[in-house]
């Protein structure tokens, strides 16, 4: 029984995000109608209005999201948490395959924070404004008089920030009367580094000026300093005597009354806000401080280039040895090259197993960076740099993703699309090195292997492993462990055209060499996956996906459609790499 099963995949990326979206909504709540509804806040509200319940709603909120964001970008902890595929130290599967989606709720959060900071900032541009126009403009003998000339004696008697003496002595307006204060003037200096992080994140920017990103990203040090000591001002101040001067009967008999009842005699006193953002963020803080310090003293070990290797279509690999590396099948590192960049560190999935004696990375020179790296390398010269003329490398990591639970499933369907391709080679290798050596705990009993290529060129530099590959399955008798299909889309001359046609009935293919015949146009998903449920019932299916998000959509849709609920049917559990 198949059909959009969807709870499979996406339970509990929606459970969580129930939570942390109900969450929010009810701290929200909780803290506006605490400032609406609780006595020693009346004052201030009578002066503001709600809202001062509002920006305090907001800024709890943002305390809290402001806590989070640090969290999924702290990729060591990450990595931790994921344990290892042995181990499974922290956390179930479905755990670690939300996990993945760190990156996704980072992102999620800083479009949360701008909305809270917007919304915050203009409800205190109305509360500066009410309390200005209450110490300037209210008249003798009303509670706004009363309230704004109360002294500042011992600095437990006042409640409005808006002093009377300073405006008198410099004139000054409601947005002057904001920044004088700590909370505005430092408010300000967190919107504008919020701002600049925000705009500065966008995909462009991320890939065509990355050193503007990494420079402006970094402004989260400042907005996190000062959102330290935002608060320390405590302007919104609450009422501490409100047992011998209750606000809501006072205010309810007249300011002019005060003095002939015995309820109101005593004037209200009151007292600064609490900071509370420190309470929040000092924890992530320190863990993303821990996070920076491993970062730094991994930049700082020496890492050997042992050799670079040359592929077609302007791909180079570099083998690298480095002392205490240990790696899984899957695993990325960030890659660092001083000579070109203090500041750049690039992802790269890992394509050597952990069986092999040195780890390998295939790069595409598709940028600045990656074309600098290879000239410094020498993979665009005839002839090989000397050993000591090569650049020294920073690598931070291996880092876990989803591609390393694979060995977790009884099947697995890995889906690669062009330079995507890289997170497989690493796990062909390691499934290779295990059914060589007879490893009698492996799980896995059905690879499905699909490439999708834009082009001829794609093909060369890695169908040199699928042929060992190919090779290495029939002598273990296992040529039906691995089902592996390349799609050509595009790309083909009509020279190659003739030349596919003419060898159509050779034993191997016109443009791979390899067994298994290349398909000519897009794959049919639907297709695929309905054959893929109907040859495996009974099954949890891993499908590893890395490439595009428009194709990722697609074979996300496609899990979800083909997964069946019964213990008979096929499920069908989507992973997309993240990094």
């Amino acid at each position: 029984m198949a059909g959009d099963h969807s709870l499979i995949n996406e339970g509990l990326k929606h459970a969580f995000a129930f939570l942390w979206i109900g969450g929010n909504i009810a701290y929200w709540l909780v803290t506006f109608f605490v400032y609406e509804n609780e006595a020693r806040y009346h004052y201030i509200r009578f002066l503001t209005g709600p809202a001062v319940s509002i920006a305090k709603a907001c800024g709890a909120c943002l305390n809290l999201n402001s806590m989070l964001i640090l969290l999924p970008v702290c990729r060591n902890l990450i990595s931790f948490l994921r344990g290892s595929v042995e181990t499974n130290a922290c956390c179930r599967r479905s755990v670690r395959r939300l996990l993945d989606k760190n990156l996704t709720f980072h992102k999620a959060l800083a479009y949360l924070i701008v909305i809270l900071s917007i919304a915050h900032c203009i409800a205190h541009f109305f509360n500066f404004q009410y309390l200005y126009d209450a110490q300037v403009y209210s008249d003798d003998g009303t509670l706004e008089r009363f309230l704004s000339d109360l002294d500042d004696h011992d600095n437990d008697t006042w409640i409005n920030p808006v002093r009377n003496s300073t405006i008198k002595l410099f004139g000054l307006g409601v947005i002057e009367q904001g920044l004088r204060r700590v909370a505005g003037w430092s408010g300000v200096v967190i919107t504008v580094a919020l701002l600049l992080m925000f705009t500065s994140a966008t995909q462009f920017i991320r890939h065509s000026y990355f050193e503007t990103f990494w420079f402006t990203h970094h402004l989260f040090i400042i907005y996190y300093g000062f959102l330290l000591v935002h608060g320390a001002e405590g302007v919104v101040r609450s009422q501490n005597n409100t047992e011998v001067h209750n606000p809501f009967y006072c205010e309810s008999i007249g300011v002019n009354n005060f003095t002939f009842d015995e309820r109101c005699t005593a004037h209200p006193t009151f007292v600064k806000g609490s900071p509370a953002s420190y309470k929040w963020v000092a924890g992530p803080l320190f863990l993303y401080f821990i996070e920076r310090l491993i970062r730094f003293v991994r930049s700082c070990q020496s890492v050997t280039i042992t050799r670079v290797v040359k592929h077609p279509s302007r791909v180079f690999e570099l083998r690298m040895k480095k002392k205490g590396f240990e790696m899984l099948a899957g695993q990325y590192i960030f890659l660092k090259c001083p000579r070109i960049s203090h500041l750049q560190w690039h992802p790269f999935t890992l394509t050597s197993s952990p069986d092999e004696d040195f780890f390998s990375v295939h790069i595409r020179t598709a940028g600045d960076w990656t074309t600098s790296l290879s000239m410094a390398v020498g993979a665009t010269s005839k002839d090989p740099i000397a050993a000591e003329d090569l650049p020294r490398v920073a690598v931070d990591g291996p880092f876990g993703t989803a591609s390393i639970d694979i060995f977790k499933y009884q099947v697995g369907m890995c889906v690669a699309a062009g330079i995507g391709v890289t997170p497989f080679a690493s796990i062909l290798k390691s499934i290779w090195y295990k059914i060589r050596e007879g490893d009698e705990e492996l799980k896995l009993r059905k690879v499905y292997f699909f490439w999708v290529c834009p082009d001829t060129n794609a093909f060369e530099w890695f169908s040199e492993l699928l042929e060992n590959l190919e090779t290495e399955m029939a002598d273990q008798g296992r040529s039906d462990f691995l089902n592996y299909n390349i799609y050509l889309t595009r790309g083909w001359s009509s020279k190659q055209a003739k030349n596919i046609y003419l060898q159509e009935e050779e034993n191997t293919d016109a443009i791979t060499g390899l067994r298994q015949k290349t398909h000519y146009g897009r794959p049919v998903w639907d297709n695929i996956f309905k054959q893929i449920a109907s040859d495996n019932p009974g099954v949890n299916a891993g499908v590893f996906f890395c490439g595009p998000s428009a194709l990722s959509h697609v074979l996300h849709k496609n899990s979800n459609l083909h997964s069946s609920i019964t213990r008979e049917g096929c499920r069908f559990f989507y992973n997309k790499e993240n990094f």
